[in-house]
């Protein structure tokens, strides 16, 4: 009898457990973001924002109360930084209001949450935030190549230095004149791809911030970086401009080490540096990338490696009157991988390789041979109604990378500086038997998490959802372009409003359109009209279309409607009434009837008007429709 009164009570206990449970077990917080990033190490905002999200085992649970922690350690030991607890149900964009962050510091924060039914969750995984360098901050020079800088070769810079003691943090602070790829002792630094991004660089610089901490050795250290054109001095535009922004590649390079021990050491850009030429013989974001590996310098970013007397001392030049800026948007980085589904013959007897995926990024080629042969890889979206490699569409562009071998044993290759937009490539000078294993296509674009996905019953929808996930993504590499694959890959205006909405179902765009709407700001012509394409790499008077400048109003507010984010519209707000100042001043008694427009470019086409004749909408008819809602959007 006693037996049975205990295991009847165990039973009660056990299912009081199972039906109450911890309140800790029943709610958690998850994707813990700051200033729409997760765990930034630039932060320029003074009053950074906190989001997260609440997960419950229970239907209809919202939030009721929030608890924000924030300290200097990741164990909340000490003083708090700051502290804050409400009852509230915000969960986004909770704004710090604590005393002024320090620059150039890490800060470690948590939150727990209480919900409509009376539990309490843990307290979240600790996330942190670095806060960025001010001005002043910056110790480190610009350097480059002594001499003339080569339109073509990229160049190598290199700098050894010593760690004395035990390492508490080592952070390094990099951005350049052209494209940077950067390592230390052998190892690529973080998986940024085409940094520091492309801006208004006559406007401002973002500079990127890596954690060395991990990576940093006792004793000799080294450091390595290679810089190519890309947007700043390659080639930019359907008008075939180069040098757009300037001819002369820089680094600008600063190593900030904390000793365990509380001292503290730089490592800086500056005429202790060595430079030489490298592999890479020409980058271009629209031709690709020719390497010769006969050319390689092995150790070259290790410790070790003697500068002999091709390596030369770098200079010096003036800091431009550009703006250094931390960070805001997301990194370009690698995602998915695809295999080669066939390689065949065209009726041209083109030797071809076909991915199955239309997409951005490059293919990964493994390959042996003699030394000096070369491997020429060409690009395609598609194939010709005989089923013949096309490159029509492509225009000027090559979108082609080469390849020469060293000749000593399996060579695998990737470029730095050039993306292709492809389904198919076109392989010639391949040593050997082409076997599909090694060709491995690559998609690179920016780091957007998926927050919508969309299927149906029926295939045909499903693949249109499929194709606009994928031209979101192959479009979305740093700035919202219109193609991805011929020789424009600009930031068109008109394109980007129109799918800024859809973007947002499909991915988290925040801190990507965060990012490029401050160079719809910096490139806003003074008297209020916006160019065609964001940086604006055109004349100036190519500016001002009606639905193509009114990005300046349509894309802040439909990024306040998507993410609840008010910081938007304040920072774009001056640039939204410049605008639509502008469409007054072209007024008259409220019509705008004047200037140049593209009227309504993605009317419905027939087969054979290629030139868009049968647009005949009546393109000030458009203005007038564009100017009402522009001024309602500034009224909201």
């Amino acid at each position: 009898m006693k037996y049975t009164s205990l295991k009847v009570t165990a039973v009660f206990f056990l299912l009081f457990l199972k039906f109450t449970g911890s309140s800790a077990q029943k709610l958690s917080v998850n994707s813990l973001s700051v200033e729409h990033l997760k765990n930034p190490l630039n932060i320029d905002n003074p009053n950074p924002r906190f989001s997260w999200k609440i997960n419950s085992a229970i239907k209809n649970t919202n939030q009721t109360n929030y608890e924000l922690r924030m300290a200097l350690n990741k164990t909340f030991s000490g003083k708090l930084v700051w502290t804050t607890s409400k009852k509230s149900d915000q969960s986004v964009l909770v704004s710090y209001s604590g005393d002024a962050l320090s620059s150039k510091t890490k800060y470690y924060w948590q939150v727990r949450v209480k919900d409509n039914h009376g539990n309490t969750s843990a307290w979240s995984p600790v996330q942190y935030f670095q806060t960025g360098l001010k001005p002043e901050d910056w110790q480190a020079s610009w350097i480059t190549v002594t001499g003339k800088d080569s339109a073509q070769v990229s160049p190598l810079f290199r700098k050894e230095f010593f760690i004395k003691k035990a390492v508490r943090s080592a952070t390094a602070y990099v951005t350049a004149k052209g494209l940077y790829e950067a390592h230390l002792n052998g190892k690529k630094i973080g998986d940024h791809y085409f940094a520091p991004g492309w801006t208004s660089y006559k406007n401002h610089l973002q500079y990127q911030v890596y954690d060395l901490t991990e990576s940093l050795k006792k004793g000799l250290n080294a450091v390595g970086v290679i810089l190519g054109n890309g947007w700043y001095k390659g080639r930019i535009g359907f008008t075939n401009q180069i040098k757009f922004y300037g001819d002369t590649r820089a680094l600008l390079f600063q190593l900030e080490v904390e000793y365990t021990d509380g001292t503290k050491e730089t490592v800086l850009s500056d005429a202790s540096w060595k430079s030489t030429g490298g592999p890479i013989l020409s980058s271009d974001i629209y031709d690709g990338e020719t390497y010769d590996s006969r050319l390689e310098l092995p150790g070259w970013d290790n410790t070790g490696f003697s500068t002999s007397e091709k390596w030369k001392s770098v200079k010096i030049i003036e800091k431009g009157t550009e703006k250094i800026t931390g960070m805001s948007g997301p990194p370009v980085s690698k995602h998915e991988e695809f295999k080669a589904l066939k390689i065949f013959k065209t009726p041209s007897g083109e030797t071809v390789v076909d991915f199955g995926q239309n997409l951005v990024g490059w293919v990964k080629l493994k390959a042996k041979g003699p030394s000096g042969t070369k491997i020429t890889i060409s690009h395609a979206e598609v194939l010709d109604k005989n089923g013949n490699f096309y490159t029509t569409n492509l225009r000027s562009a090559k979108q082609q990378n080469n390849y020469i071998l060293k000749g000593t044993g399996i060579e695998i290759f990737e470029p730095h500086f050039s993306f292709q937009g492809f389904r198919y490539v076109k392989v010639d000078g391949y040593p050997g038997e082409l076997k599909p294993e090694n060709f491995t296509a690559i998609a690179v674009y920016s780091n957007m998490q998926s927050t919508g996905k969309f299927t149906t019953s029926n295939p045909l929808l499903n693949q249109l959802q499929h194709n606009i996930e994928w031209g979101q993504k192959g479009n979305f590499v740093d700035v919202p372009t219109d193609c991805p694959q011929r020789d424009e890959r600009l930031g068109w205006t008109g394109d980007a409003q129109a799918f800024a909405n859809t973007a947002a179902y499909n991915m988290d765009v925040s801190a990507f359109f965060t990012k490029w709407l401050k160079d719809v700001s910096a490139d806003q012509l003074p008297n209020g009209s916006v160019p065609y394409v964001i940086p604006n790499v055109l004349n100036e008077r190519d500016a001002g279309s009606a639905g193509w400048a009114d990005a300046a109003t349509i894309i802040p507010w439909a990024m306040y409607l998507s993410y609840g984010d008010v910081n938007i519209l304040e920072t774009q707000y001056q640039s939204m009434q410049k605008w639509v100042n502008y469409i007054t001043s072209q007024s008259k008694n409220n019509l705008w009837n004047s200037g140049s427009h593209f009227g309504d470019w993605l009317f419905y086409r027939p087969n054979d008007d290629n030139d868009g004749r049968a647009a005949v909408t009546d393109k000030y008819m458009i203005a007038q429709t564009f100017y009402a809602n522009s001024i309602q959007l500034l009224i909201n």
